[in-house]
């Protein structure tokens, strides 16, 4: 004859949901952060190469005129007063952080990792 459970012994233990069980597996932890930090870290030199491609362009894509352009950009920032100097500053944070994230929109396929083992490695 089928029987019904009844509600209390459908209901979990009170010492289970007191103690619940979190493993966290040391090696998948440092496995997430070492690709977050890869991701982070490419996306840092990714965008420092658009700007030395943009200086390139500017210079008429020749090393010459590129070290022609930075020179005097340079000499116009060494003469500045220090107001201009910030304000120089910001602007180059600026583009910095809208590039990153241009990048990182674009990129963010990538955040998470590709292949994500199923199960517990322990258990094969």
């Amino acid at each position: 004859m089928a029987t019904i459970a009844s509600e209390e012994t459908l209901k979990p233990s009170s010492s289970a949901a007191a103690n619940p069980r979190i493993r966290l597996d040391l090696r998948t932890i440092l496995y997430w952060y070492l690709h977050l930090f890869g991701f982070t870290l490419s996306s840092l030199l990714i965008s420092w190469g658009l700007f030395f491609l943009f200086f390139l362009a500017i210079g008429g894509f020749s090393i010459d005129g590129m070290m022609h352009q930075l020179a005097n950009m340079a000499s116009r920032y060494v003469a500045a007063d220090p107001a201009r100097i910030a304000s120089f500053k910001q602007v180059l944070a600026g583009a910095q952080l809208l590039l990153a994230g241009a990048i990182i929109v674009l990129r963010r396929h990538l955040i998470i990792p590709r292949h994500v083992s199923e199960g517990n490695r322990s258990h094969g």
